[in-house]
C-alpha cells in the first residue's frame, strides 16, 4: 500500500494589477499536455492572471520560445509544460538536463518560470503527475511563475536599500558623470 503524501503549499498570490502569463507547451503526449495546461489555467484564473498559450515542437524548444518572448516584455510570467518518458536511449538524459538548464539560466537573469516539464520514468507516472484533481504538476508550475512575479514585483517597488526615492550616489564607469563638478 502507497504511502499518502502531505505537501505544504503556499497561499496563491493575487497579483495587484493582475499578470499576464505565457503557457508554453511540448504536447508530444497529448493526453498529458492537455491535464498539464488545465490545471496550469485553473491556478492562473484563481490568481486572476491573464493567460496565453503555445504549442512548441518537444521540451528542448520551451526554453527558445519563453526566451523570444521574454526578450519582447510582453508577459509578467512563464509556464514551461511538457514532458519527457524515459526511453531506451540517452536522449532522455540530454532532453532532461538540457530542458531543465535553459529554464534555469532564464530564471537567473530575472524571468519568473515555473517549470511544469515532467520527466518520469513511464506513461502511468505522467499521468498521475499531468492529473489536474491529483498531482497538479501543471498548476504547481504555474502558483510557482506567480509567485516569483510577485516577489519581482515587490522588489521592483523598492530601492536597493529599502527607501524607495531617497537620492542615491551615481557610479559610473566610463564616461563623464552629468552635474557639477568638483575642483
Amino acid at each position: 500500500m502507497a504511502a499518502s503524501i502531505e505537501h505544504y503549499q503556499l497561499p496563491l498570490p493575487r497579483i495587484e494589477g493582475g499578470a499576464r502569463l505565457l503557457i508554453v507547451v511540448a504536447p508530444y503526449y497529448r493526453q498529458i499536455a492537455d491535464g498539464l495546461i488545465a490545471g496550469a489555467r485553473k491556478v492562473a484564473a484563481e490568481a486572476g492572471a491573464a493567460v496565453d498559450l503555445v504549442e512548441v515542437p518537444g521540451a528542448l524548444e520551451v526554453p527558445t520560445v519563453i526566451g523570444l518572448a521574454a526578450a519582447r516584455g510582453l508577459y509578467d510570467g512563464y509556464v514551461a509544460l511538457g514532458c519527457v518518458i524515459r526511453g531506451e536511449t540517452t536522449h532522455y538524459d540530454t532532453v532532461c538536463n538540457d530542458s531543465s538548464r535553459g529554464i534555469t539560466l532564464l530564471g537567473l537573469q530575472g524571468h519568473c518560470i515555473g517549470n511544469g516539464i515532467l520527466t518520469v520514468e513511464n506513461y502511468r507516472q505522467a499521468e498521475v503527475r499531468a492529473d489536474p484533481d491529483g498531482q497538479n504538476k501543471g498548476g504547481g508550475a504555474a502558483a510557482a511563475a506567480l509567485h516569483l512575479v510577485a516577489l519581482k514585483r515587490r522588489w521592483q517597488a523598492q530601492s536597493p536599500r529599502g527607501d524607495a526615492g531617497a537620492p542615491r550616489d551615481v557610479i559610473k564607469l566610463a564616461g563623464e558623470i552629468d552635474g557639477p563638478r568638483g575642483a
